[in-house]
């Protein structure tokens, strides 16, 4: 019993179909426990006859070949591959039944698909563009879930790719031949980097490799069981471990993932690895962060396609994007926000239909759309909006040719689709959620979620779209208890719209869930260090009240304020205009020239300095009319702090505030004097200023130089360009040129056989024996009949004549036939044979034409029945 059975007995649901349709399909009679999909394309031959040539005969599994066939010339491919291995090889017929230990070959002309255990065939359309791997690979995963092998050959294009997706998220193995093993790499190179290949290997290893797949049990470790055994502690410890060391290398903490989900992705990566424990898994995870990284993509499932399910986005456009665009106001842009993106299918399909419908509605407000996913490559993947060219079949025409452009890496996102979205890392299960949004997508993310923690993603979703917004989410997915504050849009397509706004600040803080995690965890340090310092900034405020101290502002080396202490409301004033921190706008003119010089000199010195009082005169807040306005003395004095900075970080300046009230008739102290400070900052910074004129003026003639070399580049290879265009022209002319030459050997080629059948069957009827040989009078051909005359084999073709034994009395066989060669004429003898049989022999030279080859065909009539055996005839010529 395997983990997956232990701790989620309904996996097989959440997983798929696998469990079920596996077990149905192993009723069947001889049904293979593996079946193996081999996709195959230009030099796929050669890679296909390796891998055969090393797997072995008994394997338990069943190989589907599939690959890019012409219609219109009969495939010899099932009699080339039963030459590399003893597996039975038949050509696929509809409705032929997979049986282990077989090798099937997809015919001409047709797309393949797996149902009920055995193959159905379709046409394939020749004018529309029709992935075949990709199609078989598909039916494969939803057919046979973990027991679905998929093999990538040498092949030009993607094919492959989008159905080794299906089969990576249904458990499946992935294997692809070496780019460098490969004579065509577009296909391998294309589901390499997808992500999604177990392993990389060529041609002549994947067979070992196979067979050490289908031989390895699946991990047994006892995680629940009636009574506590070391076995079972220890399996625990290392799983939780695995959990520890995914938080800290992935930042995902995959205790609020569902068990079954997060274990059967674990032991696939263990079969792969060929790992027998938990524990030893976990050692290789500590050794190899690579794993680490595939593990982490592994629990995360990151596939996805454009359009899937179509239907349910045909009822989103209707009941939701339509209407958004119909009610949009032109000053308010929608907001979206697609939620596990993976790699950006779904958003940008999102994006594609609400742009279709500004179009149709004639309408166009500003769109906004927030694609987010817990994993940072993925969103790279995404934000690129680079994708094979496999995954035209999935987006419809004219949507295609207006938001994608062909290259030669595939297909390319158009920036004006591009542009209205914004991708960002986003944790559902710890990040605030967006606010004000239209519309929340989240759709096969929920479904790996434990059910507390899917109750907290949904409430801020609902929290997220307001009193109006729409919230949309896949097949398998529902709000559960949460359906009170909503209106049911579509059941069957899972579509709602809120009729309420929804309170989540309880649902912002951490959740009852209690980690399983054996160590103590960074945030949890932080949390411990807050709490206990609480109190201490308490005893702190409570004693600057008690006994006041002169206020005093924290800045950093860019003269913004990061924290103040004191009375500060009569130095710090907030003035007309944008927000800021900077103290340049925040303290009165006086003071700013002042801190900002001891800024300066504290920053470059590391010292501390004060600068001489100023004089501040300000009315009072609360006197009578006429009294005597006080003058208020600042002296400014600034300290460096830089402890619990970083190492490569300048040190924060702490300006404090040293006040002291005066009488209006008393003396008054002399104003600051900071000319000198000020004078060396700016001939400093007209040094500086000085040395990036000339840096700049340096790298404006390097540019300069720079932008003529690569003009002169671009003229040659535009030049180049014009070369290689007319060259391809030719080449095209040639290829047109050597199909009609091909056509014409194709027709000639079926002239010589039906000529050749006729000459055969001429013989036969005749019954006549014939020989013929050539200007050597070697044998080059000889009739049934023949063969009883001179006793002849297959063997014999090429051997002299008169090298040949015969049962006739005809000593003179050989000078008749020079002299038949010689004199061109036909001639004609009666001859006995040693059995008393007498034949006519007749010997005609004849030449080939357009050559300089002659020879000469003999026959041998038998005339026993008309003429007793007598003298024999004379040559006579015809």
């Amino acid at each position: 019993m395997t983990t997956t059975d232990l701790l989620d007995p309904s996996g097989a649901a959440e997983g798929g179909q696998d469990a079920f349709a596996h077990t149905s399909l192993n009723e069947l009679p001889n049904a293979p426990r593996f079946v193996v999909g081999i996709g195959a394309s230009a030099g796929g031959l050669e890679a296909l006859e390796r891998l055969f040539d090393s797997m072995a005969p008994d394997t338990d599994a069943a190989f589907v070949v599939v690959q890019h066939l012409s219609p219109e010339h009969k495939s010899m491919m099932e009699s080339l591959l039963a030459r590399h291995t003893r597996l039975p090889v038949h050509t696929i017929e509809d409705g032929l039944q997979l049986q282990a230990n077989h090798v099937y070959l997809i015919p001409p002309g047709m797309l393949l698909y797996l149902e009920q255990g055995r193959l159905r065939l379709t046409p394939k359309d020749a004018k529309a563009f029709v992935l075949t791997i990709d199609v078989f690979f598909q039916s494969l995963a939803s057919a046979y879930g973990t027991h679905s092998v998929g093999v990538v050959l040498s092949g030009t294009g993607s094919d492959g790719t989008r159905g080794s997706g299906a089969i990576n998220e249904a458990g499946g193995f992935v294997i692809a031949q070496s780019p460098e093993d490969a004579k065509f790499d577009g296909m391998p190179r294309s589901v390499i980097a997808s992500g999604l290949v177990d392993v990389v290997l060529p041609a002549h290893d994947i067979g070992p490799r196979l067979a050490a797949h289908f031989t390895n049990e699946p991990v047994a470790v006892e995680l629940v069981a009636p009574k506590p055994t070391g076995e079972r502690h220890r399996s625990e410890q290392a799983l939780a471990g695995i959990q520890h060391y995914l938080l800290q290398m992935g930042g995902i903490n995959f205790t609020e993932y569902k068990p079954g989900t997060v274990l059967r992705r674990i032991e696939r990566r263990m079969v792969v690895k060929q790992q027998a424990t938990l524990e030893d898994y976990l050692l290789l995870l500590h050794a190899n962060p690579e794993e680490v990284r595939t593990l982490k993509r592994e629990l995360l499932i990151p596939v996805t396609r454009f359009f899937r399910d179509a239907e349910a986005f045909e009822a989103l456009v209707e009941q939701v994007i339509e209407p958004l665009v119909r009610r949009s106001s032109l000053s308010e842009p929608l907001r979206v926000w697609c939620a596990g993106v993976a790699t950006g299918e779904e958003v940008y399909t999102v994006a594609m239909l609400f742009l279709d419908a500004c179009d149709r509605l004639r309408r166009w407000p500003k769109l906004k759309v927030f694609a987010t996913d817990v994993d940072e490559h993925n969103l790279e993947y995404a934000s690129a909006g680079l994708y094979p060219e496999s995954v035209a079949v999935e987006i419809p025409e004219h949507l295609l040719e207006r938001y994608f452009e062909r290259r030669e890496a595939g297909l390319v996102v158009r920036p004006e689709l591009r542009q209205c979205i914004v991708f960002a890392q986003h944790n559902l299960l710890s990040d605030p959620p967006f606010t004000r949004l239209d519309l929340v997508v989240c759709r096969n993310v929920l479904i790996y979620f434990q059910p507390q923690s899917q109750q907290r993603v949904l409430r801020r979703m609902q929290y997220a779209v307001g009193s109006s917004g729409y919230i949309f989410l896949g097949p398998s997915e529902t709000l559960g208890d949460l359906q009170q504050d909503v209106e049911t849009l579509s059941g069957k397509h899972k579509i709602w719209r809120m009729l309420r706004s929804v309170n989540i600040f309880r649902d912002l803080r951490p959740g009852p869930l209690q980690p399983a995690l054996p160590r103590v965890t960074r945030a949890s340090v932080s949390k411990l260090r807050q709490a206990s310092a609480l109190p201490v900034e308490a005893g702190f405020a409570t004693l600057l009240k008690a006994y006041p101290l002169p206020p005093a502002i924290l800045v950093n080396s860019k003269h913004q304020l990061l924290h103040s202490y004191g009375e500060l409301h009569q130095l710090v004033r907030l003035r007309d205009g944008e927000a800021s921190l900077d103290i340049t706008r925040l303290l009165p003119d006086s003071l700013v020239s002042v801190a900002t010089a001891l800024i300066h000199r504290v920053l470059r010195e590391l010292v501390a300095v004060r600068a001489e009082p100023l004089r501040l005169i300000q009315p009072m807040e609360d006197g009578e009319p006429g009294e005597a306005v006080p003058t208020r003395f600042v002296r400014l004095c600034a300290w460096p702090i830089s402890e619990g900075v970083g190492n490569d970080e300048p040190p924060l300046v702490l300006i404090v505030f040293e006040t002291q009230t005066v009488s209006a008739g008393a003396t008054a102290l002399p104003c600051v004097d900071v000319p000198q400070e000020n004078s060396e900052r700016m001939a400093a910074l007209e040094r500086e200023l000085g040395a990036t004129r000339e840096s700049l003026q340096a790298t404006i003639e390097e540019l300069e130089t720079s932008n003529e070399e690569l003009q002169a580049t671009n003229e040659e290879m535009m030049a180049s360009n014009e070369e290689l265009q007319s060259a391809n022209e030719e080449l095209q002319s040639v290829n047109e040129e050597l199909n009609t030459v091909n056509a014409e050997y194709q027709e000639k080629i079926e002239i010589l056989n039906r000529v050749n059948a006729d000459l055969d069957n001429l013989a036969r009827v005749v019954a006549a024996g014939t020989v013929f040989v050539d200007e050597k009078l070697n044998l080059t051909r000889f009739s049934p009949e023949a063969a009883h005359i001179f006793r002849l084999r297959d063997g014999d073709v090429g051997r002299p004549i008169d090298d040949l034994n015969h049962n006739l009395d005809f000593p003179d066989l050989l000078p008749m036939l020079r002299s038949a060669q010689e004199c061109g004429h036909i001639l004609e003898r009666d001859v006995v044979s040693r059995d008393q049989r007498r034949y006519l022999v007749r010997m005609l030279p004849y030449n080939v034409p357009s050559s300089a080859m002659r020879g000469v065909v003999i026959s041998f009539l038998d005339i026993t029945v008309w003429c007793p055996p007598e003298q024999h005839r004379v040559d006579q010529p015809s």
